[in-house]
């Protein structure tokens, strides 16, 4: 098990990125750091009697003392490194050739090779980070888009830990009032020490949990489907929405027959567009495998624009909508720039040839997408944060209505729960679960 990987030894591993740059990095941490650093460098001094912070230019050597590259060393000593133990990184040019060879001569002389994730569980384990920063280091390298990267460095500050301690707080506080009344039951418990910080806490949590959803869709994407009638402009609108032609665009009714799928970011959401084939009943074999596809679609995608033509009567789409949660749906009245036969507010009006209505539409996608979590300052970012966060409200939630000695019990689970976040309480399983995804030498 990760977790369970004895940290008395030294791991090594290539850090920088696959492939051919110009700068790699392979890193080196444990008690031997500064030893195996000292055997495999030629420079002007020995890594092992340099200040932290310094860095050293020389030549990494191989088995033989032959040169394998020449490039920077970079000393950090514990505890005021990443992992919290000494550290060098060796700086070469961004051969993997090179850098192979120069990992590989590191584990020559007793260093390990380190799994995924293993610098970053060491800086946990040794207090440098809570679980919660640990897994924003890991969003911030996957990140895809601004926000993305934004929230996962607020993560990393440790602005979700530290709202969670307070909400911990308010809870530890009315605990100890209910434990302290149970010792004493003559004196009660003021309602300002009982019901007033469990109603914060549980404020503070649903607003935490109204964010669960845009910190999915902001580090995994979401899908958007087009759907609607055949010529209702779902392709044209795709290539308006995305700046470009990705889709044909043709009089001829029943043109796309598979699906067709771009990217595009809204509001810091990366999303994929699918373009699909106009509903019809139809008795051409492959269109109608085209319009079960487009069904399909439309039901698994995080988000569907439902298309009515403006300049004809209205129709073909209706189906759709009934089977899909209003959440889900954005109705669209297409080709505001001809004259349209029929109005409703519920629809956006838009114009794929003019961009008319656009920017209303791209508002009302990030709208639904992210909801209020726009305005908050952190946001939660993965299935593990949400669901102990889930829990702990149910906690308080209880409590607010329970004789003392089962709030109390109450409160307990409660912040178990919320330790679970910042990892206080998790199992070894759960750390398994969260470096595997890590990528090697980070």
């Amino acid at each position: 098990m990760l977790a369970t990987v004895p940290r008395a030894d030294t791991i090594a591993a290539i850090s920088s990125a696959q492939g051919v740059g110009a700068v790699g990095i392979v890193r080196i941490s444990g008690p031997r750091a500064l030893p195996i650093a000292d055997l495999m460098f030629r420079g002007k001094s020995l890594p092992s009697s340099t200040p932290a912070g310094r860095f050293l230019y020389g030549d990494f050597l191989g088995s033989s003392e032959e040169t394998i590259d020449s490039g920077v060393l970079l000393v950090f000593r514990g505890p005021h490194s990443y992992t919290g133990e000494d550290v060098v990184e060796l700086q070469t040019h961004g051969s993997p050739v090179v850098l192979g060879a120069v990992l590989s001569r590191a584990l020559e002389l007793g260093a390990r090779p380190a799994q995924a994730g293993e610098f970053t569980l060491r800086a946990y384990l040794e207090g440098k980070l809570d679980l919660s920063q640990a897994e924003a280091v890991n969003t911030l390298i996957t990140a895809q888009t601004d926000t993305a990267r934004r929230q996962a460095t607020l993560g990393l500050q440790g602005a979700l830990g530290h709202k969670i301690e307070q909400i911990a707080a308010r809870v530890t506080r009315t605990l100890a009032a209910i434990q302290a009344m149970l010792d004493y039951p003559e004196e009660g418990v003021p309602e300002e020490e009982r019901v007033k910080p469990l109603l914060e806490a549980t404020s503070d949590l649903q607003a935490l949990l109204e964010t669960a959803r845009a910190g999915r869709l902001s580090t995994q994407g979401a899908r958007l489907a087009l759907v609607g009638s055949p010529n209702v402009g779902k392709s044209s609108l795709l290539n308006a929405l995305l700046g470009y032609e990705r889709s044909i665009v043709t009089p001829i009714a029943g043109t796309t027959r598979d699906y067709l799928e771009a990217t595009l970011e809204i509001a810091g959401v990366p999303l994929i567009l699918i373009d699909t084939a106009g509903l019809r009943e139809t008795e051409d074999v492959v269109e109608k495998m085209g319009v079960q596809k487009a069904l399909e679609l439309a039901q698994g995608a995080d988000l569907v624009l439902v298309l009515e033509d403006g300049d004809k009567a209205r129709g073909g789409a209706g189906d759709v909508v009934r089977a899909l949660e209003d959440a889900r749906v954005i109705r669209v009245q297409t080709k505001l720039d001809l004259q349209s036969v029929w109005s409703d507010p519920s629809y956006l009006s838009v114009s794929a040839v003019t961009g008319e209505g656009l920017p209303r539409l791209r508002e009302e996608i990030a709208s639904r997408l992210l909801g209020d979590a726009a305005r908050g300052e952190v946001w939660l970012s993965g299935e593990r944060q949400t669901n102990a966060v889930r829990q702990a409200l149910e906690h308080v939630q209880a409590a607010l209505t329970l004789p003392d000695e089962l709030a109390s019990y109450e409160l307990e689970e409660a912040l178990l729960a919320l330790s679970e976040v910042t990892g206080r309480n998790v199992s070894e399983d759960v750390l398994e679960g969260i470096f595997r995804n890590f990528c090697v030498g980070k």
